[in-house]
């Protein structure tokens, strides 16, 4: 493991603690457990401050007074730990990578990152173009998930004007994405449907034509630009996180909003703080009123893993193990304290509970199938127990972002009993499939999911609400998901 760097004042000491923790945290999702994760976040840190001192005080710099274009400082160390995964995987160390990861390092798409320039992420040759604080701004904000009032503290902004400069960030982000995409070599296709394309994505409520929308469908280029050229919507955070990281971008990006959430007790900035028509999802809503007893067992609970992750598997033992998905799920745990902020460059070492790997076959342990606290209802009368569990839980159901084959949703579920387990089900209607879960572990047989609990969120107090999310697939069509079952007991839904 390589010396890591030594801040040069105090400023620097507390920038590195907070790019430590994010570095960690895709370095866990890279990895196969914790050791390793901690080795590839220390290899990929020093490396990408390396690149960050040699810019600012290379010939470039000291000829021009201005820094070479690079990266902010979190996504350029992003950055490192994916190079420093694919120096890995290229030197025999690929055994202490994930495997999905493996498998997109020895394919095309891990080469767009290392290619011609023109051809390259649009997303990620946009944020490279645009002013250093201009780019900090956006990143912080949309990806990072940081309030606007930490963003300003950090960036020295007034408050009351963070809304207005991130609104003009994203228009000059936009143009920067649309001018990047006019330089890609397009073919004849493409090219005819970009003054279209531009058009479309200006407008919020403007339709897209059905000669247009077959032809995202079917290319990868035009649809990437497509989430770049639209600022509105919700969709710039996943554009920004899978055109500048590639692998993994959107599990790290569900990560740091959690990992927000559990430090500052927040979640995404308000919308009324600057944002214009992007309505605050049900979700958001749930989270900032979740009961504080709750957040204190979440907290302690999280201590324990560490940053291990929950794995995938399914709860029920019909499960096969072609049905256990990919462990790449974004979980918020809490961090070490960074190695770059301490007297010794190694003096930090991992909690206990770190040194336990994560596991990828699944969750041995099954749910408890019986409802909480619900023995003395059922004796009175099935009629009446039936009409009682239904009013005991309320459910929302949040479509987050859909594209052509898949989407991102989560699941809020309040409880008017105290739970000490759950497991919440329902069905789709369409045949999806789920591919991704992150705060639970999740089975499917069919088009019944299961969604149970982690070990860091089984408790949830009387009238608290428990959250977590997914991803999935769709074929022809994405119905809302119905009979949503809290520990074998109907819900409602809400909305």
């Amino acid at each position: 493991m390589p010396d890591l760097p030594t801040p040069k004042d105090a400023a620097e000491a507390a920038l590195f603690s907070e790019c430590w923790d994010a570095v960690l945290s895709y370095a866990d999702l890279c990895t196969a457990g914790a050791t390793a994760a901690t080795q590839l976040a220390s290899e990929a840190f020093a490396l990408g401050i390396r690149e960050v001192r040699a810019t600012e005080t290379g010939p470039a710099a000291r000829g021009t007074g201005r820094r070479s274009p690079r990266l902010p400082m979190i996504p350029l160390l992003l950055t490192a730990v994916r190079s420093t995964a694919a120096d890995w995987e290229e030197g025999g160390q690929g055994d202490d990578l994930d495997p999905d990861l493996r498998l997109w390092l020895n394919s095309e798409k891990a080469t767009r990152y290392t290619g011609p320039p023109l051809q390259r992420p649009l997303a990620l040759r946009a944020l490279r173009d645009l002013q250093d604080a201009d780019a900090t701004l956006l990143w912080l904000a949309e990806v990072e998930a940081l309030p606007y009032s930490v963003v300003a503290r950090r960036l020295g902004l007034d408050p009351a004007l963070v809304g207005e400069e991130l609104t003009e960030v994203r228009r000059l982000f936009r143009d920067r994405c649309h001018r990047a995409h006019l330089d890609m070599p397009l073919d004849a296709n493409c090219r005819s449907y970009a003054r279209l394309l531009d058009a479309v994505t200006r407008s919020p409520g403007a339709d897209i034509p059905a000669d247009l929308s077959r032809h995202l469908a079917t290319c990868v280029e035009c649809a990437e630009a497509a989430a770049c050229l639209r600022p509105h919507g919700g969709g710039l955070p996943t554009a920004l996180a899978g055109g500048v990281i590639g692998w993994g971008g959107l599990a790290y990006l569900e990560r740091r909003r959690r990992a927000a959430e559990v430090r500052l007790g927040a979640g995404r900035p308000d919308p009324a703080e600057g944002e214009h028509g992007d309505p605050k999802s049900g979700a958001d809503r749930a989270r900032t009123v979740r009961n504080g007893l709750l957040v204190a067992a979440v907290l302690v609970s999280l201590l324990a893993l560490a940053v291990s992750l929950m794995p995938f598997g399914g709860a029920d033992g019909d499960i096969t193990a072609g049905d256990t998905p990919s462990d790449s799920s974004p979980v918020a745990a809490p961090r070490p304290s960074p190695p770059p902020v301490t007297s010794s460059p190694r003096g930090t070492s991992p909690s206990p509970t770190t040194t336990v790997s994560r596991t990828r076959t699944g969750d041995d342990k099954k749910p408890d199938p019986e409802p909480q606290g619900t023995s003395s209802s059922a004796a009175g009368g099935a009629g009446g127990a039936t009409v009682k569990e239904a009013a005991t839980c309320t459910v929302g159901y949040d479509l987050v972002n859909e594209w052509p084959d898949g989407f991102q949703a989560t699941v809020s579920v309040t409880t008017t009993r105290a739970l000490t387990d759950w497991s919440v089900g329902w069905s789709f209607k369409d045949g999806q499939q789920v591919g991704q879960m992150w705060d639970a572990t999740v089975a499917q047989t069919g088009s019944r999911v299961t969604a149970t609990a982690a070990d860091y969120n089984k408790a949830v107090p009387a009238h608290g609400t428990l959250s977590f999310g997914f991803l999935a697939s769709w074929q022809t069509k994405n119905s809302p998901p119905y009979d949503f079952t809290l520990n074998g007991q109907p819900c409602e839904k809400t909305g």
